[in-house]
Order: structure tokens, then sequence, then C-alpha cells
């Protein structure tokens, strides 16, 4: 299915240089605000405590917000969980705070406040070595992703592929996590789950063009490498713009109507899908392209039949 064909190669390998030059500069800068910043962790991998209240009509969320703020919780997150009327209450952990009657003083404050009282439905605490175990189990978990794509990869085209794509998504992680970093968005599970989708949603993209550059050095034996990659990329520009604008379609509109609970998990998502074309096409090609990939890797030589001797 195509909604538009563009029949003149659009020459993206003539900029090739230009483009890595900028990737490479957000990637040091992401790579800087990491290390300088720091990720801002939610309480599922700093540890403290939860609590969820129901109400009898739609919560207002910055009276709660600035209730607990002045009742000694400045740092406490407030947002809905389920519905309007369902909030969820992060405590982090601190010197100084009793989590042993941390709901019940809670409970009081929201109690002082005007309006539909608020019914308690849990309290969980998060302790720091839960926090700790989390976040490992995340990391391996990404681990294993990125070695996974790069077995798949090598299998299914050669070495030269495996790299460029892996370095192309993980060019797409780093700067979501430089986003998050140097804007000191909250990083939690949801936001964990949307990096691991981008990298195989990225590697899809990849894999896509990756099949048309091999079919076309089958098929167009009169084209040079940077030549048949740019065709590649052109013949595959309509089915990007149909995959990738459909599912950022349904990724704005968890960022617009999802409240608080799913926007930073959609906004890692919408980072994750711009960047996700633009290394595909311009960070895994040009890679491909400068490794030395060429038709003989893909065309196997014709066997001159011997000639039967008299």
């Amino acid at each position: 299915m195509e909604f538009f064909r563009i029949k003149k190669d659009i020459p993206f390998m003539r900029h090739a240089l230009l483009f890595n030059i900028i990737s490479m500069l957000t990637f040091v800068l992401a790579v800087f605000f990491l290390a300088t910043r720091g990720l801002h962790l939610s309480v599922e991998f700093t540890g403290g405590t939860l609590i969820e209240v129901s109400y009898a009509e739609a919560a207002q969320l910055e009276p709660i917000r600035r209730a607990l703020g002045n009742d000694g919780y400045p740092d406490a997150q407030v947002q809905n969980f389920g519905s309007a009327r369902d909030v969820l209450i992060r405590l982090p952990n601190r010197e100084g705070l009793d989590t042993n009657g941390v709901s019940e003083r809670v409970m009081a404050t929201l109690a002082g406040i005007d309006g539909p009282k608020a019914e308690l439905r849990r309290v969980e605490f998060v302790g720091p070595q839960v926090g700790k175990e989390l976040a490992t189990d995340g990391a391996m978990a990404l681990l294993l992703v990125i070695m996974g794509i790069m077995i798949y990869l090598a299998m299914r085209f050669e070495w030269r592929f495996s790299i460029s794509a892996i370095v192309a998504n993980l060019h797409d992680v780093i700067i979501i996590l430089g986003f998050f970093a140097f804007f000191q968005w909250e990083f939690s599970l949801a936001v964990l789950a949307a990096v691991l989708a981008v990298l195989g949603y990225s590697v899809n993209e990849s894999v896509v063009v990756f099949d048309r550059v091999r079919e076309t050095f089958k098929k167009k034996r009169n084209m040079s490498t940077p030549e048949v990659l740019d065709h590649a990329i052109t013949s595959t520009i309509s089915r990007t713009v149909i995959t990738h604008g459909s599912t950022q379609m349904m990724v704005l509109a968890m960022l617009i109507f999802g409240g608080e609970t799913l926007y930073y998990f959609s906004l890692a998502l919408t980072i994750g899908i711009c960047f996700g074309i633009y290394s595909s096409v311009l960070v895994a090609s040009p890679m491909v392209m400068w490794l030395g990939v060429s038709r003989e890797q893909f065309v196997k030589p014709k066997k001159e039949k011997e000639e039967a001797v008299v």
C-alpha cells in the first residue's frame, strides 16, 4: 500500500557526513547530560510510599499538590490513576520521613481540602533495595534486547548491517535518556517500557530499509552503493509515512488525553519515533556504506561451465 511514489531518488547519501556529525554532537550532548545531571528516577527505582485514594467525583490535582507541599511533602507526585476520580500519590524516600504513619498524615491533609472527601484504597511501601533490584533488572532487560537484536540482524543480513542497526538503535535510546536527563523528567517503569518498545520499533524500520537495499543490489546492477542506498530509502518513504504517521497519531492521543499517568510514556515514544526514522535513514544507512557493503556480498558470481575436451 502506498499513498505516493517518488520517481526520482533523493540523494540522502550525499549529505550523510553532515547528518552524522549532527548525530554525533546530539549523542555527545545526551551522554554529557546523563553523566552530569543523571536521571530523575521515580519511586519504583528509588523507593518510597504509594498511596491510592478515590473520590466521589473528579478530583482537582493542583489543590492536592499544594496541600501536601504545605504539609511537608514538596516532592509529592500526584496524578490520576485509571480515572479522573482515582488519584495516585507518590512520596519519595527521604530522611526524617515516618513511613509507618505517612498514610494517616496524608489522609488528614486531604481531609482538610475543601470539596469531596478522599477514600483510602491502598498503601504500598517500596524499599530502596526493591528499587535497586528494579533498576538492575531494567538494565539487564535493555542489554538482552540489544544482544537479541544484534544476533537477529547478523543472522538475517551480515555483520555490517548488524553493527549499523545496533549503533542507530543505541543512538535513539541514548538521546531519549538525554532528553529525560536534561529536562529532569521523571523516569519510571513506564518510560523504561517505552525505551524497550522504541528499540524494537526502530530496528523494524532499519530492517525494512536493509531488505530493500539487498533487493536493489540484486536487481539493479548498474547502480553504485550510494545510489542503491538512496533508492532503497526513497522507495520506502511512503511506507514510512504510513507506519510512523499512524503510530504517532495514537501516541499523540495518549500524550494529549492520557493525563499525567501516560504523559512521560507517550513523550518517550514520541521522541523515539522521530529519532527512529532519522537514525534508520541517516545513521544506519551511511554506516553500512562506510563499512564497505557491496553487491558482491549478495550476488553470487556465475560459474563458468568447463568446455568438454575432445
